[in-house]
C-alpha cells in the first residue's frame, strides 16, 4: 500500500472563460484555460497588451469571477467560494505584487512589509522578526522606518515584495513588477526574487512584457487572445504539459 501524501499544486485551471459584456459583442478575455502551476515554480505569464495575462492573475487571486470554469489554489477550489472565504484565502495563502506598489503613504517601510501579518493576528514580536530577517536579506535594513516617500521605486517594490512573502504563502501573484523600475533595479528585484524562490521555494506567477522578466523565468507561458500559445520550461529545455 502506498502512503505517500502528494502535494498539491499551487495553482490549477480547469476550462477558464472571463468574458466581459460589451457592445457589439462579448470581450473574451480569457478562453478555456487548463493550467497547472506546480510549488515553487517560477512562471512568466507574456503576450502583447489585452491578451489576457493580467485577467488572469486577478482570476488566481480572487480578484475578478471567472464566467466559467474552475480554479484550485494550494489544493482548495476556490471558483465559487464566498467573498468572505475569498478574502481570507487571500490573506493567508497569496501574496500580490503590483506595478504601482500600493504602499501605504502613511506607515513606515516596516509597517508597510508587517501589514498583512498584522491583519492575520500575527504577534508584534514575530512580525518584526519575520520582516527584519526579510530587510536585511533584500537590502532593506536600515531603511525600515522611511515612509514611501523617501523610498525610491526600486526600495518601494522591493518592501512590497517583502510585505507579499512574510507570511510564507502558496503563491505570489507579480502584475508587471518592473514595468516602473530601469535596467540596473529591474535586474536586482529579479535577484530578490530568483533567491526567495530557490532558498524558500516560493511559488511566482508573473505577467510581464518586459524581456528581462521572461529571460529569468524557468517557465515562460504565452498568451495570445486569452489563449495559451506556447508554454516552454527553460529548465528542461521543452514544452510543459
Amino acid at each position: 500500500m502506498n502512503d505517500t501524501i502528494s502535494t498539491p499544486p499551487a495553482v490549477r485551471t480547469e476550462d477558464l472563460w472571463k468574458v466581459y459584456p460589451q457592445e457589439p459583442e462579448p470581450v473574451e478575455a480569457v478562453k478555456s484555460l487548463d493550467l497547472i502551476v506546480e510549488p515553487g515554480d517560477f512562471v512568466a505569464m507574456a503576450g502583447p497588451s489585452g491578451s489576457g495575462k493580467t485577467t488572469v492573475l486577478n482570476l488566481l487571486g480572487g480578484l475578478t469571477r471567472p464566467t466559467r470554469g474552475r480554479i484550485w489554489i494550494d489544493g482548495e477550489e476556490v471558483s465559487d467560494m464566498r467573498d468572505r472565504d475569498l478574502a481570507r484565502l487571500r490573506l493567508e495563502r497569496i501574496g500580490f505584487v503590483f506595478q504601482a506598489y500600493n504602499l501605504l503613504p502613511v506607515l513606515t517601510a516596516l509597517e508597510n512589509a508587517e501589514f498583512t501579518l498584522l491583519l492575520r493576528g500575527t504577534p508584534a514580536e514575530e512580525r518584526h522578526r519575520r520582516v527584519m530577517d526579510l530587510f536585511r536579506e533584500m537590502g532593506l535594513d536600515g531603511l525600515e522606518d522611511r515612509r514611501p516617500g523617501r523610498l525610491s521605486g526600486g526600495q518601494q517594490q522591493r518592501v512590497a515584495v517583502a510585505r507579499a512573502v512574510a507570511g510564507d504563502p502558496a503563491l505570489v501573484l507579480a502584475d508587471e513588477p518592473t514595468a516602473n523600475l530601469d535596467t540596473a533595479t529591474s535586474a536586482a528585484l529579479l535577484d530578490v526574487m530568483e533567491r526567495l524562490n530557490r532558498e524558500r521555494g516560493t511559488t511566482f506567477v508573473f505577467s510581464t512584457h518586459d524581456p528581462r522578466v521572461m529571460e529569468r523565468a524557468r517557465r515562460l507561458i504565452h498568451l495570445v487572445d486569452g489563449e495559451i500559445e506556447s508554454d516552454v520550461r527553460r529548465d528542461a529545455g521543452a514544452v510543459a504539459p
